[in-house]
């Protein structure tokens, strides 16, 4: 009974520990690394952040979402990071590097004009649409669903090329924290979302 007592003394709280990871994990936040260029200047290779989950998406929010089954090059267990643009019943344009949702030009101060322009072409919803032979063909993101970019537009594998993100994938909205990066870094991540 006693070496039992023991053993109980050190595997409860082990369990209570894991059970506590697990569920913040679950439902509050977790640590993720950005992989790949896409999101750079804002994002870079191997940077670490965090993922809050219970955080309402908006636009211009810096999502992590299951890549696999939105692009068909993905692999299981593949989570992309990428700049929510469209949400449910927009309508995106792109001309001449200027993005138009709803017919209001979106401010991407977040990033340099030749990102902005080098890359991203001349488009609407329709005609990614029509083009990618996807299967919603409409002017507008459809219900349930986010429209993405990278932030580094000409190297950047998003919606442009496969479509809309469903929201049952988004993992949560990014957020860098506080004691890395600049300032504006994090402001261009944390805070744009409107």
């Amino acid at each position: 009974m006693k070496i039992f007592r023991s053993i109980m003394s050190w595997v409860i709280p082990i369990l209570v520990a894991v059970i506590l990871v697990l569920l913040v994990r679950t439902y509050l936040f977790e640590v993720v690394k950005v992989s790949g260029d896409s999101m750079e200047p804002n994002l870079v290779n191997n940077e670490r952040m965090f993922t809050i989950k219970p955080l309402k998406l908006k636009r211009l929010s810096v999502i992590v979402f299951d890549a696999y089954g939105e692009d068909p090059t993905a692999a299981k267990n593949t989570n992309y990071v990428k700049r929510v643009i469209g949400l449910p019943g927009d309508k995106v344009v792109s001309k001449n590097g200027v993005l138009y949702v709803n017919q209001h030009k979106i401010d991407q101060s977040f990033i340099s004009e030749a990102e902005r322009t080098s890359g991203t072409g001349n488009w609407s919803l329709k005609s990614l649409s029509k083009a990618g032979n996807w299967h919603y063909q409409g002017s507008r993101v459809p219900k349930g669903h986010y429209f993405v970019l990278g932030d580094h537009r000409s190297i950047s594998e998003d919606g442009r090329a496969w479509g809309y993100v469903n929201a049952k994938k988004v993992m949560g909205v990014v957020k860098v924290p506080f004691w890395q990066g600049t300032k504006q870094h994090r402001l261009n991540v944390n805070d744009l979302a409107k």
